[in-house]
């Protein structure tokens, strides 16, 4: 799907997350979709072979392209943000690396999520942080063999009280310093512009600042985390930022859905006939 030359993918995981994974690929080809986007899918860090292929051959079959993934991020429904700066927890995301990139690199996806974590109330935060740097170094380095980048968001404060990358210039901070450590310069930006609007930060002043350092988009109304329309955020005149920028990768759709289609999806045709 696209509006004038934005290209828009579908978030498995949370516009089909009410069905089995193995079902949602086919779903979101049926709506017209050619990319998608999901959160970590497997059960465990390193997962069976046999679910990996699984979950390879029902995007194969719908003829639908893995443009972003996240790694192991832990429960997101019940709260975790991210395990690789969480100690007792950062094995877990290290360990899930390799399920990762090899995914990617067997689906062409080249954009690989890695959720920060939240502070934890017994950790210093710099050791949270250090930890989190040793972890995001060995991400970049493994990530870079397969051509693919890794990318840091912003979690809005309401969501995620405790997530400590809040707003654009921190995470882009954070993305710089991964590439210091790694003598690399594949870590970016992930511009989640729910997470932005919900914060109250200034969206086209980031769009402009920060135009270099995005390596994707995600997208979701405020108010409700619906729809773009559904809520208060100028979508219009963000998508016009957008393309006016050059910018020529995918955008998420990562928004509750009604699970109506004609509503879903209702605002993609309307922007396309006026831009």
């Amino acid at each position: 799907m696209n509006t004038g030359t934005l290209n828009f993918a579908a978030n498995l995981s949370m516009l089909y997350g009410h069905l089995p994974l193995l079902q949602r690929p086919a779903a979101a080809a049926a709506a017209g979709f050619t990319a998608a986007e999901i959160w970590w899918p497997f059960d465990s860090p390193v997962p069976a072979d046999r679910d990996v292929d699984a979950l390879a051959r029902a995007l194969s079959d719908a003829g639908l392209q893995m443009v972003a993934m996240n790694f192991i991020e832990g429960d997101m429904r019940a709260g975790d943000r991210g395990l690789l700066s969480v100690p007792g927890r950062a094995a877990e995301f290290r360990d899930s690396i390799d399920t990762t990139v090899a995914f990617a690199d067997r689906t062409g996806c080249r954009v690989l999520n890695a959720l920060y974590g939240n502070r934890q109330s017994d950790t210093d935060p710099g050791a949270q942080d250090e930890l989190a740097l040793e972890s995001l170094v060995l991400a970049a380095r493994a990530a870079h063999q397969v051509g693919a980048s890794v990318v840091l968001e912003t979690i809005s404060r309401q969501e995620a009280p405790d997530y400590p990358l809040g707003n654009a210039d921190a995470t882009v901070a954070m993305a710089d310093r991964v590439n210091d450590a790694s003598g690399l310069s594949n870590t970016g930006f992930l511009c989640d512009l729910y997470h932005h609007g919900r914060n109250g930060e200034d969206i086209p002043d980031l769009l402009k600042r920060h135009a270099r350092r995005i390596v994707h988009f995600q997208i979701a109304d405020t108010p409700g985390r619906g729809r773009p329309g559904s809520g208060v955020l100028d979508y219009p005149d963000f998508f016009s930022r957008i393309d006016a920028s050059g910018y020529d990768g995918w955008i998420g759709l990562e928004y509750e859905p009604t699970r109506d289609p004609a509503v879903d999806f209702d605002w993609l045709p309307s922007l396309t006939a006026s831009g």
